[in-house]
């Protein structure tokens, strides 16, 4: 589904299914970061009143892990809302439903 990093192909290679409609936008980008907020707070916290480390191995530590964190969600969350347009047939995924 994508051509590079973030890039959506205008159509899928195996079914041919135009995707060039799609509107993920800035959704993506919003669920890793509730993701890894909502991970690595928690960790922080714990990490620190367990073990104390010094604040510079900290602070570079989950800094690491952040941004390796979000760099590995960023494109999987942005395939998965491209999917759930196909599947929700939002914005102009699959026409309109036949009427019986």
């Amino acid at each position: 589904m994508l051509s590079g990093y973030l890039t959506v192909r205008q159509s899928c290679p195996v079914c041919a299914e135009p995707l060039h409609h799609q509107r993920a936008d800035d959704g993506p980008a919003y669920l890793t970061i509730l993701i890894v907020g909502h991970l690595m707070a928690p960790l922080l916290l714990f990490v620190f009143t367990h073990w104390r480390p010094e604040p510079l191995m900290l602070a570079t530590a989950f800094t690491v892990g952040t941004v390796g964190l979000s760099l590995y969600l960023l494109p999987r969350l942005k395939g998965a809302m491209v999917g759930l347009q196909w599947a929700k047939r939002m914005h102009g995924f699959g026409g309109a439903l036949p009427v019986e």
